[in-house]
């Protein structure tokens, strides 16, 4: 039933077996590994730690590698160049900021609790003679070639690939089979990108296993990686990544994501990321048909996913702050949101004694929003200018003493439907 609910939902890319869901039928320890490539996860990085937490609901224990090892080295897995090598300062503040997004996901308590290794702590203190002897001899040079991380870039002359990341799949291969070995973990999951990794895993299991280690089979199986409709990746906007992490990525901005995907991605993430069950995900589809201005999909992505990262508190601030802005009242956010709200938007930073000596349309050409004071005085008696959301009438021009600052410190300048600016005052 788990393993069909997968495939239904489109989870399911490639398998190890044909019979892999007899592997769930009693609880089971799986494994997905994280790079430490940043010290924070982005929206792209939800679906393997979702489909962990799935799994979990279901009765199974999830362990989570962090790649203090792996890390170091680089995966070419998707990549058409070899990643920028870490300094291990640099690695040990990314796990620190990967785990604590792990840790809003996944659940630490219970018979079936979520665990988080570094597999530096195994790989670490092997020597390169016994990895060499007791790993490397289970794999031939054309098997390993034979991987698409590898042989796409060994069929780009330019790149290529160095001796480093080649080695990548055989110290990934090992984690399986440390955690197969001390966890008695049976099945590995990940992106269709680690699928060369996954099964060379399981085959240095099946190949160890000769050599008089239990018999218990392992499996793997992958997801797609998600894309947006043009192919490109999926989590990026115009500024750049969404992040899990609230520092880097405001929980406003995080909802607003969500709140914006075109239809039918939000349809396609629904059946990925959403722990609903399949029946209400199909009613919301059928809303979504029936009523698609009501953007049900998207707002019920975006609910549960901020809910998820940031938690209840948050999303019912980030709400508010949704439905201040339609409603024009700014007045009512407190500074702290304003400032999210407007994050994307240009801004310009004043001081207060220089508000004092000058005028509207003096602001007007400092934010941009204007390019000359004759263009801002036209703009100003055709009524297109707001402050703080709402219209400045008459026409004429203010005094920087009168002009309307939240809090004390922000003015929302906007010309026009959609052209915004956040002054900020010192």
């Amino acid at each position: 039933m788990l393993f069909d609910d997968l495939k239904e939902r489109g989870l399911v890319c490639q398998q190890t077996s044909e019979d892999i869901a007899r592997i769930f039928q009693k609880p089971v320890t799986f494994y997905c590994g994280v790079d430490p490539t940043s010290d924070s996860l982005h929206v792209g990085s939800m679906l393997p730690l979702i489909t962990m937490r799935r799994l979990q609901l279901e009765g199974h224990t999830p362990i989570v590698v962090l790649g203090g090892a792996t890390g170091m080295i680089g995966d070419p897995g998707g990549k058409s160049k070899e990643r920028n090598l870490l300094d291990e300062e640099t690695i040990q503040k990314n796990l620190a900021g990967v785990r604590r997004n792990v840790e809003k996901i996944l659940d630490f308590t219970g018979s079936n609790a979520a665990k988080i290794v570094n597999n530096a702590d195994w790989i670490r203190p092997l020597n390169v003679i016994e990895f060499l002897r007791d790993i490397g001899k289970h794999f031939s040079i054309n098997y390993m070639m034979g991987k698409d991380s590898v042989k796409t870039r060994i069929d780009n002359p330019e790149q290529g690939i160095s001796f480093t990341e080649f080695s990548y799949m055989l110290i990934q291969a090992y984690d399986f089979y440390h955690l197969h070995k001390t966890q008695n973990c049976r099945l590995q999951i990940g992106g269709s990108d680690q699928w060369g990794n996954i099964t060379a895993g399981t085959e240095l299991i099946r190949r160890k296993q000769g050599e008089g280690s239990d018999k218990e089979e392992a499996y793997g199986f992958t997801f797609p990686l998600i894309t947006k409709a043009d192919g490109s990746k999926f989590g990026k906007t115009e500024s750049g990544n969404v992040w899990l992490s609230a520092d880097r990525t405001s929980p406003y901005q995080f909802y607003q994501f969500f709140l914006r995907l075109p239809d039918d991605e939000a349809v396609k993430l629904l059946r990925l990321m959403s722990l609903k069950p399949m029946n209400e995900i199909q009613e919301l589809e059928a809303q979504m048909k029936s009523a698609p201005q009501e953007r049900a999909a998207q707002l019920s992505l975006a609910h549960e996913l901020t809910t998820m990262i940031h938690g209840k508190e948050e999303l019912q601030r980030v709400e508010h702050a949704s439905q201040v802005l339609f409603s024009g009242k700014l007045q009512e956010l407190d500074q702290k949101t304003l400032v999210e709200v407007f994050s994307e938007a240009p801004s310009v930073q004043l001081t207060k004694d220089k508000l004092q000596d000058m005028t509207l349309v003096d602001l007007l050409v400092e934010s941009k929003l204007c390019s000359s004071k004759g263009a801002a005085r036209k703009d100003l008696k055709a009524g297109a200018v707001y402050l703080n959301n709402q219209k400045v009438e008459g026409g004429e021009d203010l005094p920087g003493k009168d002009l309307p600052l939240l809090h004390g410190a922000v003015i929302v300048l906007r010309r026009g439907k959609k052209n915004y600016c956040l002054a900020q005052f010192s």
